[in-house]
């Protein structure tokens, strides 16, 4: 078996391989498996801004536990082909329910008709939960990692009383929320032209949501409002007139930290920066702009009132403020959405990157809920 990777450059990864196929869906997907292809199927989906490759410290441990690991690039991103690259293209293909369409093609060309556990880290975790939820018969089980998932919207969403932008960019110190800042037309631009270079910006963004960044020490806000999301990192409520690459190079790690990040190599960095350099982030910002346009709320309210009832669990960080950006979404995940809620673990030594910074624990954690 081969341990080539379709990324050109990315370090060997023994027992994992590349693979290619026609989802069905208009793309051909590139995935990264592991394991016996006989095996019960754990199906790994990643993030923002990720890759398969995210996937790379956890796939070994989940084969050597008697798994079948598969982890695509996802519609937008990596070396999976045929995705919308433009703003103004096909934007309602990156909807969540697309998405999730991608995955069952994934799942067909395989010859699977179930997945004994599909897992979603950051975005990757709301394409997971909508699977879980719209066809339980497919995904038995369910872990989600650093973004909780509050359920389908109601069939009726009450009005704001305020404009929670309006009110960031009134404060004294003014600010901008980094979804809204996702969808405009400037942020894949901002990204790609990074004037420090794309690995030294990939390299601060990854810094800063770490727990490297000591910084970082979430807790529950109380409320969607202004005051109470000013209290969040500037990678997530920025500075008004501040991009992205300029957000995190205030906190551009040194030399010496650079060369002690144990759970993410220059090597391995530079996997990331070769992609986006050549990919351009809008196929994962298109994404954002499906989640916060109000046109594409509607097919979800469909499923309103409608639960996850499979096994679910929830891993992240304990310096992972993703837990906490979306108020009451933590607890509503465990107490409304998830019916069959089986635990919650906050890791310590951990920030927003679970599976890669703690991965020896992720991987224990994910064999223990598979075979539960």
């Amino acid at each position: 078996m081969s341990s080539a990777l379709a990324y050109p450059n990315a370090p060997a990864l023994p027992g994992v391989r590349s693979r290619f196929a026609d989802n069905g869906n208009g793309l051909t997907m590139h995935y990264l498996e592991a394991g016996d292809p006989k095996a019960p199927l754990i199906l790994l989906l990643h993030g923002f801004p990720e890759l398969a490759y995210s996937w790379r410290k956890v796939m070994p441990a989940l084969a050597d536990a008697g798994f079948y690991v598969v982890a695509p690039d996802q519609r937008g991103y990596g070396r999976t082909l045929g995705w919308d690259p433009g703003y103004d293209g096909d934007l309602a293909s990156y909807h969540a329910l697309n998405l999730v369409r991608d995955v069952l093609g994934l799942l067909e060309t395989l010859g699977r008709r179930e997945v004994q556990m599909v897992v979603g880290h950051d975005f990757g975790a709301m394409v997971a939960a909508w699977a879980a939820l719209v066809r339980p018969d497919v995904f038995r089980r369910l872990t989600l990692m650093s973004a909780p998932f509050s359920g389908p919207p109601a069939l009726s969403l009450p009005k704001p009383a305020r404009d929670v932008h309006a009110d960031l960019a009134t404060l004294e110190r003014p600010r901008k929320h980094y979804q809204w800042y996702y969808c405009t037309r400037l942020a894949n631009g901002d990204m790609q032209g990074a004037p420090q270079g794309m690995q030294a910006f990939l390299r601060a963004y990854f810094h800063h949501k770490s727990a490297d960044w000591q910084a970082n020490q979430p807790h529950p806000l109380t409320e969607w409002s202004a005051a109470e999301l000013a209290k969040l990192p500037t990678y997530y409520v920025m500075d008004l007139n501040e991009t992205m690459p300029e957000t995190v190079a205030h906190e551009m790690p040194s030399a010496a930290e650079i060369a002690a990040c144990s759970w993410m190599s220059e090597d391995e960095m530079a996997v990331y920066a070769a992609e986006y350099q050549r990919l351009g982030f809008q196929g994962g910002l298109n994404w954002y702009r499906c989640r916060i346009e109000p046109r594409f709320r509607s097919a979800e309210q469909v499923f309103a009132g409608r639960t996850i009832d499979v096994p679910t669990w929830f891993i992240s960080g304990q310096s992972d403020w993703g837990v906490h950006q979306s108020p009451g979404a933590f607890e509503a995940m465990q107490t409304k959405a998830c019916t069959d809620f089986r635990a919650a673990h906050l890791l310590p030594g951990a920030g927003h990157w679970v599976q890669q910074e703690q991965a020896a624990e992720v991987s224990r954690l994910l064999v223990e809920a598979a075979s539960a």
